[in-house]
């Protein structure tokens, strides 16, 4: 979990894959209308999140004993938002990881990146969003994408 441009998706991918897993992008469940709107620079409301969460936890739950591990790359910034991917299942059953950086870190990322929805100009809406709380694995994103997911791993065992 994290803002845009934390390195979700690239340190999801490699994650599930060391652990033989499947992952998703949150991003690839969102609805059109989603999508259009973040484009524009609108931020979503949380009546805009709360289908799309909706999906996502179906989604978990439909991967749940089909494979060994599920990494799904999602903002989750809010406590809310964490509550609703989790729905009844416990710490043991669901970890989040939240990729952790600067906003000038994050920011560079994402004016590098090209044919990304979400434009820089949310990145500040995202970060004020963003509540962390003490049951998040938070984890520095300097490191190459390897070392993260080597850092996540310690941590996931721990």
């Amino acid at each position: 979990m994290g803002v845009s441009g934390s390195g979700k998706s690239v340190v999801g991918r490699l994650l599930a894959e060391k652990l033989g897993g499947v992952f998703d992008d949150g991003d690839d469940f969102h609805p059109p209308a989603n999508k259009a709107k973040m484009s524009t620079g609108t931020p979503l409301t949380d009546e805009d999140r709360w289908p799309w969460y909706a999906v996502l936890r179906q989604r978990i739950t439909s991967l749940r004993g089909t494979t060994p591990v599920h990494v799904l790359a999602c903002s989750a910034l809010k406590p809310a938002y964490r509550e609703r991917l989790r729905g009844d299942d416990t710490d043991v059953d669901i970890a989040f990881v939240l990729l952790d950086g600067t906003r000038e870190l994050i920011s560079g990322r994402m004016a590098a990146r090209q044919g990304h929805f979400m434009p820089l100009s949310l990145l500040d809406s995202q970060l004020a969003t963003l509540e962390p709380t003490p049951g998040l694995i938070r984890v520095p994103i300097e490191a190459p994408p390897e070392q993260i997911v080597e850092d996540i791993l310690r941590r996931l065992h721990a």
